[in-house]
């Protein structure tokens, strides 16, 4: 199969010394909105046979992950990353709207797919950021759309104040531990956390979604918790 690039259903062959490029006018079009470049990744196919991954764009970053959530790089602009494994998660957000493709790779594969870690029972500890269940809890509520969709299906992160309701908080706590949250994982060296002039705060939130979905911090499993969101404890 060599290297293929999936999104929304269809795939684009990576041919070996040229590249697939993704962007408003890439070979994998995405929307055509003013918060994407013309041209962001590129995903190549080098002579001596490795799978490059490249941000071409200068502003926005992407995030690329392996498909059991072990490991994540943070792809910012200018920067080209090695894609090792043979299912390679790419995310990236332009605006609101958050997007996923995936790389399949059977020609220049280095690591193969570790131990599988049992599956969750909900009881152990949330994560190395020793985040509180409600901080935890706000994550599966920034990533809902996502967990209901379809894989690779593109959704737009909800607004805080939807976010809000929908765990029933006020908003003063929603920003409050936004802010817990962001803080706790740029300490462990998460990238894109910060707030930036002139850059939307939707752009903190679609970042939280990628990386909480690209880790594996947060699943469908943990859905059911929105149902009794006012019962978690502050």
């Amino acid at each position: 199969m060599g290297i293929v690039v999936e999104f929304c259903g269809e795939q684009f062959p990576v041919v070996r010394g040229e590249s697939v490029t993704v962007g408003r006018e890439g070979d994998v079009m995405i929307d055509d909105i003013p918060f994407l470049h013309r041209f962001f990744l590129a995903i190549s196919h080098t002579d001596d046979g490795l799978c490059l991954l490249s941000n071409v764009g200068s502003r926005l970053h992407a995030t690329a992950s392996d498909s059991g959530g072990r490991m994540e790089a943070y792809v910012s602009p200018g920067v080209t990353v090695p894609l090792v494994f043979p299912t390679t998660r790419v995310a990236f957000a332009a605006g609101s709207t958050s997007y996923e493709l995936l790389v399949q790779n059977s020609a220049s594969v280095l690591f193969g797919p570790g131990v599988i870690a049992p599956q969750s029972n909900g009881k152990e500890t949330l994560g190395p950021a020793d985040l509180t269940p409600a901080q935890h809890l706000l994550l599966v509520a920034l990533a809902e759309n996502r967990l209901r969709g379809e894989p690779g299906q593109r959704q737009v992160v909800p607004p805080s104040a939807e976010v809000a309701k929908r765990l029933n908080w006020p908003i003063t706590k929603f920003n409050r531990k936004l802010d817990n949250v962001c803080m706790k994982l740029s300490r462990l060296g998460v990238g894109g956390l910060h707030g930036q002039p002139g850059e939307p705060a939707s752009d903190r939130r679609a970042r939280l979604v990628e990386y909480a979905l690209g880790t594996g911090l947060v699943s469908s499993f943990h859905l059911a918790s929105l149902d009794s969101a006012n019962q978690v404890s502050v």
